[in-house]
């Protein structure tokens, strides 16, 4: 994912944020993002406070430090399953859901995470910039890649870019959200199958 360069920081502040990172999604899969607290999170990496504040403003820095590299990750997914030869729009945008509808308990706990976050976020204008910025270059990110994809494959996508990714994201996370509170009503892939014959538009 394209960031802005991040300013050089020696190989020991790396490693303490590498771990305070780390400990946050432990504890903050445990515990929630509001239960979760700077001393929980300073006690499990094994430092001071002084330490977390030196490389972290807040939990609200570590989440979106944390969905910068989910981020990451997720467009590498999908560029790695969109370089598969295809035979049409359907097929490239079918590897690209396919992708996103990552069926793991890391995914779940995720989806939690950010869905908490989400809500302090509404409710606190700072976060909620902060958020919203971030969830724009995720979009940003998601769109280009997938335009890398159906141009390598000499294709046109029947529907803009950036509606395709907002819809795809709204199916990953609805689904998701969906089956871990009823883990019954939807098999996984179910809904994503169902629906993107209608946003492409073929005929089933």
């Amino acid at each position: 994912m394209t960031t802005t360069a991040e300013p050089r920081i020696s190989a020991r502040r790396r490693a303490t944020r590498e771990r305070v990172l780390e400990a946050a999604s432990e504890v903050f899969a445990e515990r929630g993002f509001h239960g979760a607290t700077v001393e929980d999170i300073c006690e499990r990496a094994g430092f001071t406070r002084g330490a977390f504040y030196s490389n972290f403003s807040s939990k609200d820095d570590l989440v979106l430090e944390l969905s910068r590299r989910h981020a990451e990750d997720l467009v590498e997914r999908i560029r790695r399953a969109s370089k598969r030869e295809h035979a049409s729009a359907e097929d490239v945008l079918r590897d690209v859901l396919t992708a996103m509808a990552d069926d793991t308990r890391s995914k779940e706990r995720w989806l939690v995470l950010t869905t908490e976050f989400t809500l302090h976020a509404i409710r606190d204008a700072t976060a909620r910039r902060a958020w919203a910025a971030q969830q724009r270059r995720v979009r940003d990110e998601l769109v280009a890649v997938v335009d890398e994809a159906v141009s390598r494959q000499g294709l046109t996508l029947p529907l803009p870019t950036e509606l395709f990714v907002l819809a795809a994201i709204a199916l990953a996370q609805g689904t998701l959200t969906q089956r871990l509170v009823e883990p019954r009503s939807l098999s996984v892939g179910q809904l994503e199958r169902t629906v993107l014959p209608i946003l492409l538009g073929v005929d089933t």
